[in-house]
């Protein structure tokens, strides 16, 4: 019979902010090396000396439009660093420090399919909510003390508005490939594993209590990003698919969620590039607050079920 909550874990590190820590060491050493890396990655590509690509990066990050082939270098770039940031170094931790394997990120039986198809159809209609909390954290102002601070906020956002609007400014069906896997699949599989997979399971284990864990995670999850104007709906999204991994137990399931919330804008972006769809999904105009109502009850409604299905799962084994 399996339980409910997650094993108690085996680490080689005892204490949970003390395995946390080295987590984030295995992160930090991660990044390094996936900088390191890409930049040799990026100097074969663009047959680029040390000097030379030094520039090249700078120009990605601040100007990628005139950049030969920018589009490709900064796939490879984003693709390379997140891997060794996120998926690399949470499995090594997982797999040495921890002692676990892959099985033991699910801690309840294979959920049914309903459950799979209610996780893809709650994150489609999640995002008329969430588009209340990226118009409220896009209208976010400081007091007058921290106008400096506002301003290199607003200056980091546009930097990065501007590198996510020309990966996303692609017209052939190929690139679009190439951006579901970079920019979707691997950050799906890699946060979820590291925030939800672990962090989350790690803080629950300490706290014992599973909502200050999800909520912490999910900020953390945010936080990282460094988008203090996406801050909360990116905030939301993550307690959203903690819920869903906590209640269903399938650490699948969370990804699935966030690779059909990230993969579902890509595609429509790419359909508004080629013409099929008028609208532009990245633009931050209010949604119809009757619509945002509709959707925050059918949210509800098909969280419910899900935590129904979980809990009846439970139910099920127990009396075996």
């Amino acid at each position: 019979m399996q339980n409910s909550n997650p094993v108690p874990a085996v680490s080689r590190v005892p204490g949970t902010m003390g395995s946390l820590l080295v987590l984030i060491g295995f992160v930090l050493i991660g990044m390094a090396v996936g900088n390191m890396l890409a930049v040799m990655l990026l100097a074969v590509y663009k047959s680029a000396g040390v000097e030379s690509i030094a520039v090249l990066l700078n120009k990605l990050i601040s100007d990628p439009a005139n950049v030969s082939n920018g589009w490709n270098a900064l796939m490879i770039l984003q693709g390379t660093v997140h891997f060794f940031s996120y998926l690399l170094p949470s499995l090594v931790y997982w797999f040495y420090i921890e002692r676990r394997t892959l099985r033991q990120f699910d801690f309840r039986e294979k959920p049914a399919a309903g459950v799979w198809l209610l996780a893809f159809l709650l994150v489609l209609v999640f995002i008329p909510v969430n588009s209340k909390f990226i118009e409220w954290n896009a209208a976010m102002k400081l007091p007058d003390t921290f106008s400096g601070l506002e301003l290199w906020m607003r200056e980091k956002e546009d930097q990065l508005a501007v590198m996510t609007g020309f990966l996303t400014n692609f017209k052939q069906f190929g690139q679009l490939l190439i951006a579901l896997f970079v920019v979707v699949l691997l950050p799906a599989v890699g946060e979820e594993v590291l925030f939800r997979g672990i962090i989350q399971t790690k803080l629950f284990q300490h706290w014992g209590n599973i909502h200050l864990a999800i909520w912490t995670a999910a900020a953390i999850f945010s936080a990282i990003h460094f988008q203090f104007y996406g801050f909360l709906p990116r905030m939301m999204l993550g307690a959203l698919f903690g819920y869903l991994y906590f209640w269903t137990g399938n650490l699948r399931i969370a990804v699935l969620a966030h690779f059909v919330n990230n993969g579902f804008v890509l595609v429509m972006v790419y359909l508004h590039n080629i013409g099929i769809v008028k609208t532009n999904i990245e633009e931050t105009k209010s949604m119809p607050a009757m619509l945002v109502l509709v959707s925050l009850i059918l949210s509800a409604g098909i969280l419910l079920l899900i935590k129904k299905s979980g809990v009846a799962g439970d139910i099920r084994r127990a009396s075996l």
